[in-house]
């Protein structure tokens, strides 16, 4: 009988003692918690093993601060249906903490006027900031390089911009983001619109590009890969160094479908790169929005970026878009 290679389409799961992972001082043993126990279906897709953990005061402080962030906006969201758990569970798609009005400013508004938001949102930061640092000392502890730390730090760039860096920049806590589901949403439509369609900023389509394509490098990726599996093909390290059967049928098939090839690192260069650069390129344009640009719409017309529509809407008759917008309203 043939025996393949297992792979992600196969029935069998090999089991047996608990990986409790490396570390040679055998010092960070003692602090690793839970019981290691497997998952017959964490394994249909990956590793079986859930467990164990290893928290650290980064992890602790992280946990910590992110749960009083938690309760403090599910108390908010609470009080506003007075209490009553049904109407709770009924409107929670649509209740919201949200930020200070905007004659506060940067100031400290009273608590139910916002104070509750600010306070949340600093237990919030605190949790993602220590959360990051986390990832960075794990990265140093293990000699690893710092990739994961830097692809998470790209993520709570855009994170800080929309919270701190714009509200601060904008002189106001108003700018910031509510907390909640669809009043999130809401926000993102009334500042597309307020600012004259998100969709003329040019790093905003930079990111949409950035999202889209690290989507398709990533599923294009996975995808070769498995179809390789049973030469190898995931074991891509050994691949790396010393080029196999799975490599060199996957070059081909991309050369013959494609024109070029990356390698089996250059994939996930590339790959990174991309996921990378889409909050990083969505977060320069969020911050350019009402600090350097009042209206896209506007700005992608004098760039030759959108269609004037003079023709179509008028505007020759008033001069301008905004004498246009003005004598409409």
């Amino acid at each position: 009988m043939k025996i393949e290679y297992q792979n992600i389409f196969t029935q069998v799961q090999v089991q047996g003692k608990p990986e409790w992972g490396m570390d040679d001082s055998g010092e960070m043993l003692v602090e690793r918690i839970g019981t290691p126990w497997f998952s017959k279906l964490a394994g249909l897709i990956g590793n079986a093993q859930i467990g164990p953990l290893y928290l650290g005061w980064t992890g602790m402080v992280s946990l910590a601060t992110g749960l009083i962030w938690f309760v403090m906006v599910g108390i908010s969201m609470l009080s506003q249906v007075g209490y009553s758990i049904p109407e709770f569970i009924r409107q929670l798609f649509w209740l919201a903490l949200e930020p200070p009005s905007p004659e506060y400013g940067l100031s400290m508004p009273p608590l139910d006027e916002g104070g509750w938001y600010i306070i949340a949102s600093f237990f919030l930061l605190v949790s993602v900031m220590t959360w990051l640092l986390r990832s960075y000392l794990l990265a140093a502890n293990h000699k690893m390089g710092k990739h994961v730390f830097w692809a998470f730090a790209s993520a709570v760039w855009l994170f800080l911009v929309l919270g701190l860096f714009r509200p601060v920049l904008m002189g106001s806590w108003s700018e910031a983001v509510p907390y909640g589901i669809f009043p999130h949403l809401d926000w993102t439509t009334a500042f597309s619109i307020r600012y004259g369609n998100l969709y003329y900023n040019p790093f905003h389509c930079l990111s949409i590009v950035f999202l889209y394509g690290s989507v398709l490098l990533f599923c294009m990726h996975g995808g070769t890969i498995l179809a390789v599996t049973r030469y190898g093909g995931d074991r891509e390290l050994e691949q790396i160094y010393d080029r196999g059967t799975a490599t060199e049928r996957a070059a081909l098939f991309w050369r013959w479908t494609m024109g070029f090839n990356a390698t089996m690192e250059g994939i996930h260069r590339w790959a990174w790169w991309f996921a990378v650069l889409t909050p990083i390129t969505g977060g320069i344009g969020i911050l350019l929005t009402g600090t350097v640009v009042d209206n896209w719409f506007i700005w992608a017309q004098e760039h030759n970026f959108a269609p004037m529509y003079d023709g179509a809407y008028g505007y020759e008759d008033y001069g301008s878009y905004e004498a246009f917008i003005g004598k409409e309203n």
